[in-house]
């Protein structure tokens, strides 16, 4: 699946089947605000969530932008599950 960043929304998508799956963001005071995640129902249950915010975190990473700041509990749980991205974590931010 590619990722689009979708500036004029704030947001990073996947396009399946004619649908959009999006992270949405706000990039401030130094820092990228991951603020929701979402995946149309039909498109539930295959871990296309998981794989956006994946590939989201990739391109941060890749791109050396700016410390993240997880407010979507979905994106919260993935580096919680996946300790490796706390890296780019902004500090002082607990994912716990």
């Amino acid at each position: 699946m590619e990722l689009i960043n979708n500036i004029e929304d704030n947001q990073y998508e996947f396009h399946i089947e004619g649908k959009v799956a999006f992270l949405e963001y706000v990039k401030s005071n130094d820092r990228i605000f991951l603020t929701h995640t979402e995946v149309p129902k039909s498109l539930g249950g295959q871990g296309i969530g998981t794989a956006l915010i994946k590939k989201v975190l990739e391109k941060i990473d890749k791109e050396h932008e700016l410390p993240i700041v997880p407010l979507c509990p979905f994106v919260a749980a993935y580096i919680k599950k996946h300790p490796e991205w706390k890296r780019l974590v902004f500090r002082g931010v607990n994912i716990e």
